[in-house]
């Protein structure tokens, strides 16, 4: 239950950062905002997971570059879901 609950405070976390980053408003919901964070981390986790050397995917403390890795995808699945939404 706790990795439940953690996943969707650090999905929070990182979709807010994200719709920070893209510039402009987007017409989209917090519990879309939290859904598209969530999909960002769990995809930024996998990739640095891919490309790291196994002696870096696995860093004590803080591992930015997961962080990095999970805003930048959740930047481009906010982008395409505004993107899909907008009305013309």
């Amino acid at each position: 239950m706790g990795n439940i609950i953690g996943t969707i405070i650090f999905g929070a976390i990182i979709g807010v950062l994200a719709r920070l980053v893209v510039p402009g408003k987007q017409a989209m919901g917090w519990i879309i905002t939290i859904v598209i964070g969530i999909v960002g981390a769990l995809v930024g986790y996998w990739l640095w997971g891919q490309i790291a050397s196994p002696g870096n995917a696995n860093t004590g403390g803080i591992d930015w570059i997961r962080w990095l890795i999970s805003i930048a995808v959740a930047v481009v699945l906010t982008l395409g879901y505004t993107a899909l939404t907008r009305k013309k």
